[in-house]
């Protein structure tokens, strides 16, 4: 799957979870990634937010940050 896609997917993921405080909206964008998402998937998200992909929505990279 490429970068794109997974911008877009965990975009989706964060833009679900926004409604919620920040600190649960975060914690609920790390569950969902844990939880459904392979490794690989979420190793090429967080090479995305390492080279300062685009596009990504600041609370995607807030708990792409926490995964770590």
């Amino acid at each position: 799957m490429a970068v794109a896609a997974q911008v877009r997917l965990v975009n989706d993921v964060a833009r679900h979870f926004r409604h919620l405080p920040h600190d649960e909206a975060v914690a609920g964008v790390v569950q969902h990634v844990r939880t459904f998402w392979e490794p690989r998937m979420r190793a090429q998200l967080l090479a995305a937010v390492d080279a300062g992909e685009d596009g990504l929505d600041p609370l995607a990279v807030e708990a792409a940050e926490a995964l770590r």
